[in-house]
């Protein structure tokens, strides 16, 4: 079995649906269908009986509804220090936990009011870091908008 520490996960094995792969700079895993097993992890999460801890919060948080500390407090009316702090400390709410169940199953069931909502967090967080990048081609100048994973990976 292969322990899955992703995200600071602790109590994660996985029995099959990865492979080892040897590189020049030691062993690789490569994991089949990360959105599935993202997925299976935040459900299995949102099952558990007791408290999450920091690092499950985390990673329902940015792994299953991929939204930043700042766009969840938007979303409950908090800042996104009091978030970090949660997940940093491991003293989550136990309404911060309860709700962050509920919005994550509600998304994964395709409620449509909470898929809206966080679609439109995302987004604006999305264009706030936005970037443009103007390139001149052949006398002509053309933008192109990113975000900054774009930006990070095109530098």
């Amino acid at each position: 079995m292969y322990h899955y520490t992703d995200g600071g996960l602790r109590n994660v094995w996985l029995v099959n649906g990865f492979e080892i792969k040897p590189t020049p700079f030691g062993e690789a895993i490569s994991f089949h269908d990360i959105d599935g097993l993202t997925q299976a992890i935040c459900t299995a999460l949102t099952e558990k009986s007791g408290k999450l801890t920091g690092a499950e919060f985390r990673y329902i948080r940015s792994g299953g509804m991929l939204l930043s500390q700042p766009s969840l407090g938007k979303l409950v009316g908090i800042d996104g220090q009091s978030i970090a702090r949660w997940e940093k400390t491991g003293s989550v709410p136990r309404w911060a936990d309860k709700l962050i169940r509920l919005l994550y199953c509600a998304r994964v069931q395709g409620n449509e009011p909470i898929c809206r909502v966080i679609e439109r967090i995302n987004t604006v967080e999305r264009m706030v870091t936005q970037k443009i990048v103007i390139q001149e081609e052949r006398g002509r100048w053309s933008p192109t908008i990113l975000d900054d994973l774009a930006v990070d990976a095109a530098a």
